[in-house]
C-alpha cells in the first residue's frame, strides 16, 4: 500500500494520537482510520487532505510531519543515507 498509511502510522504513534481521536476530528469512522493505519486501503486524495486537517486540529506539528512524510520523495531518502 501507499505512503499515506505509513506516514499516518508514524505520526499517530510519535504524537500519541489515537485512531479514534483523529476519526472524531475528521468526522469519519475509526474503521476508516484503521484501514489506512494498517495499510489495508489507501485514502483518496480528498481523505489525505482531511487527515492533514484533522491532525492540524489536534496538533499542528503532527499535521506538518504527516505532510512532509507523505510528500517526501523516497529516492531522496536513499541518496541521503
Amino acid at each position: 500500500m501507499g505512503r499515506a498509511g505509513k506516514a499516518l502510522k508514524q505520526v499517530l504513534e510519535k504524537y500519541g494520537i489515537t485512531q479514534n481521536r483523529l476519526a472524531v476530528a475528521m468526522g469519519t469512522r475509526r474503521s476508516n482510520i484503521n484501514r489506512w493505519f494498517y495499510e489495508n486501503a489507501d485514502p483518496v486524495a480528498e481523505a489525505v487532505l482531511q487527515i492533514r486537517n484533522g491532525l492540524k486540529a489536534i496538533n499542528p506539528d503532527a499535521a506538518e510531519e504527516f505532510t512532509q512524510l507523505y510528500w517526501n520523495d523516497p529516492s531522496q531518502e536513499r541518496e541521503q543515507s
